[in-house]
C-alpha cells in the first residue's frame, strides 16, 4: 500500500518536518512501526521516505536515535487515527505513542 503520510516524491519526511528542507534527494522507504509490526505498517500505509542521514547513517537517523523514532511513532499514530477513525490503534499496534 502507498503511504498515508507522504507522497513518494524524493523528499525526506524528517528534513521537511524538522528543517523545512523540501529539496529532493536520495531517499529510502521506512516503515514507521517495524519488527513484528512491519507488515501492519505496510497494510495501513504507515511509511515515509527518509534521506540516508535520517534513516540509518546519521546521529539523527531513526535507527540510531530513539527521539527521532518517537517523532515518527507519534506522527504515525496521528495519521492512522485520522485515516482509520473506526479502528483501535492500541489494539492493532499494542501501544499508545501519544
Amino acid at each position: 500500500m502507498r503511504s498515508i503520510m507522504q507522497h513518494k516524491d524524493g523528499r525526506c519526511y524528517l528534513c521537511e518536518l524538522l528543517n523545512q528542507d523540501c529539496s529532493q534527494k536520495y531517499v529510502e522507504e521506512h516503515h514507521i512501526f517495524g519488527g513484528a509490526n512491519r507488515k501492519i505498517s505496510e497494510r495501513y500505509g504507515l511509511k515515509v521516505q527518509l534521506c540516508i542521514w535520517h534513516h540509518r547513517e546519521g546521529d539523527d537517523a531513526v535507527h540510531n536515535n530513539a527521539e527521532m523514532m518517537d517523532i515518527l511513532h507519534k506522527a504515525g499514530q496521528k495519521a492512522f487515527e485520522a485515516n482509520y477513525p473506526n479502528e483501535d490503534f492500541r489494539a492493532i499496534f499494542g501501544k499508545n505513542y501519544l
